[in-house]
């Protein structure tokens, strides 16, 4: 499914921007991003603080799994949360299909329920030794594998320097994959080339709820068609 069928709102952009100014200055729904870091969440209070969704960690690599991602998951599903898992990838010790079949595997799914988001993929592990063309492929190979088991592509979270950096600024997967950048600070700054605008927003690494605080770039109604 393209992504601007996932973001209808977004259609406002110009498709000559390189920045996502359409995030700035307006009220979005407002997120966080947690793992097992956050080891106590009220959820009743992140509700009442006015948080809609929420991206919960769900795998990491081949072999790890958050111990609270049930309760974490089952929290915010109580409190009518949008949420979904993802994923920290780590290119250098398996293939991009072997992580996303053990994300699948591990909470890391998608159903058209109307509060579960697609899955994401963090990518921000050190590259080195990586060549552009090998990341470019593990990252593909990540995304049709989800693509093949869910009918969604998942949503690519990065910061724009590290994709740079690690995948020679590609700009390969703004047609299929939700972006989700973090830039932390009062503007979202350059986004990576091949996509337009940003879904996601991570704004700040701290704040009145916890984790990491997220901005969606839509309606509410958009939010709930995941």
């Amino acid at each position: 499914m393209k992504y601007y069928l996932f973001l209808i709102s977004a259609l406002a952009v110009a498709a000559s921007s390189t920045y996502a100014a359409v995030l700035e200055g307006r009220a979005m729904p407002k997120g966080i991003d947690v793992s097992s870091h956050q080891r106590t969440i009220h959820w009743k209070t992140v509700k009442a603080n006015g948080v809609a969704f929420a991206y919960i960690k769900a795998t990491e690599g081949t072999t790890y799994t958050n111990p609270l991602f049930s309760s974490q998951y089952t929290g915010a599903t109580n409190e009518g949360i949008i949420r979904g898992g993802y994923h920290f990838a780590r290119p250098s010790e398996s293939s991009g299909a072997a992580q996303a079949n053990f994300f699948l595997a591990h909470g890391g799914g998608w159903s058209s329920d109307g509060r579960t988001l697609p899955g994401a993929l963090d990518i921000e592990a050190d590259c080195t030794g990586i060549s552009h063309a090998s990341m470019v492929a593990w990252i593909k190979d990540f995304s049709n594998t989800y693509h093949a088991k869910t009918g969604r592509y998942p949503v690519i979270y990065t910061f724009t320097s590290w994709w740079k950096t690690c995948t020679g600024d590609s700009s390969e997967f703004g047609a299929n994959n939700p972006l989700w950048i973090s830039h932390p600070g009062s503007s979202i700054g350059p986004l990576p080339r091949g996509w337009q605008f940003a879904t996601f927003w991570q704004y700040s690494y701290k704040g009145p709820n916890p984790g990491d605080q997220d901005y969606f770039n839509g309606s509410d109604a958009g939010l709930k068609r995941g």
